[in-house]
């Protein structure tokens, strides 16, 4: 399978979760910001003031695994909280409806704070499929709101016909809800391209965007065999230290300036592999909040970097 491919790639901002955590004695949703040298949790009100200081973490199944088990073990008391990740755009509406939830519990409150709880790490892979399950039957009850970034009608569904992927399909899966978040899907799709003399059949992560006539176009994330290293990620060059890393690691390890093609501003990211598609994906240093100190350890700028997922 060729590894180009005529979509856009996804840009850093769209890579990221946000950490919110409900403080059980307190009964008070937060946004994590970080853990302080006595393991204690360091947080602030989940609004657009604070905005810049919100933990973000990189929306990758492995890397967030990874980042989380460690988080929890630092934590002096983990019982006490419950955490929930939530897609950045929608981290402060979230946080409205979670503590209205906690205020006055109601079932549609409660699909919300289910829908989106991160677990204890060692519960994890026993509740995923109970959890996947909780996703569809939300996902299929809950209305497209302003939280969402498309509408259904906006996608050309001949075209999605076409490539052997009707609606009802896509809402049975619980594919479509992520799509028209602005998203891509969690897990691969299996897609079939008819182009009159030839038919290929592939499996792929889809996702929504805007092509410059304004119109939604469906973007199609196929596998490829191996990560194309090779060529520039948005003006960066790989050395071979960076190649080595990201193959053996599946991160990068360092933070590097990458350009936005559309305005040339820089934006100093991190860069990983996509662990279902091996496409090369990035996410912004601002958009993520390293400690000052860890364990007691004060961190300079060198260990910052490598502290990075």
């Amino acid at each position: 399978m060729s590894e180009q491919t005529t979509t856009t790639p996804q840009y850093p901002e769209q890579l990221s979760d946000i950490l919110l955590v409900l403080d059980k004695e307190k009964k008070k949703i937060q946004a994590v910001t970080g853990i302080n040298k006595n393991g204690e949790l360091e947080t602030v009100d989940p609004d657009k003031k604070n905005q810049s200081q919100f933990m973000r973490v990189d929306k990758s199944g492995d890397i967030f695994s990874n980042f989380f088990s460690n988080f929890w073990r630092q934590l002096k008391d983990p019982t006490r909280f419950s955490f929930f990740k939530i897609p950045a755009a929608e981290a402060i509406d979230a946080a409205q409806k979670m503590q209205q939830h906690v205020d006055q519990p109601t079932k549609e409150g409660e699909a919300v704070m289910a829908k989106h709880e991160v677990k204890e790490p060692q519960d994890q892979q026993q509740e995923n499929k109970q959890e996947n399950k909780k996703d569809m039957e939300t996902a299929q009850a809950t209305p497209v709101t302003s939280e969402y970034r498309y509408k259904p009608e906006q996608i050309d569904w001949e075209t999605m016909n076409n490539l052997g992927l009707s609606k009802e399909y896509l809402e049975k899966k619980n594919l479509l809800d992520p799509l028209l978040r602005g998203f891509k899907t969690n897990e691969l799709v299996p897609v079939s391209l008819n182009l009159g003399t030839a038919i290929t059949r592939m499996d792929a992560r889809l996702a929504l965007q805007t092509n410059e006539s304004g119109d939604v176009v469906v973007a199609i994330h196929g596998i490829r065999r191996e990560p194309n290293l090779n060529f520039p990620f948005f003006g960066h060059e790989f050395s071979k230290e960076d190649k080595e890393n990201l193959l053996k690691t599946g991160n990068m390890g360092r933070v590097v300036d990458l350009t936005n093609p559309k305005t040339g501003e820089k934006m100093p990211s991190v860069i990983s592999i996509d662990r279902l598609t091996n496409e090369v994906i990035a996410l912004r240093q601002d958009w993520m909040k390293i400690p000052d100190e860890m364990k007691g350890i004060k961190l300079n700028e060198q260990q910052k970097q490598t502290t990075l997922p």
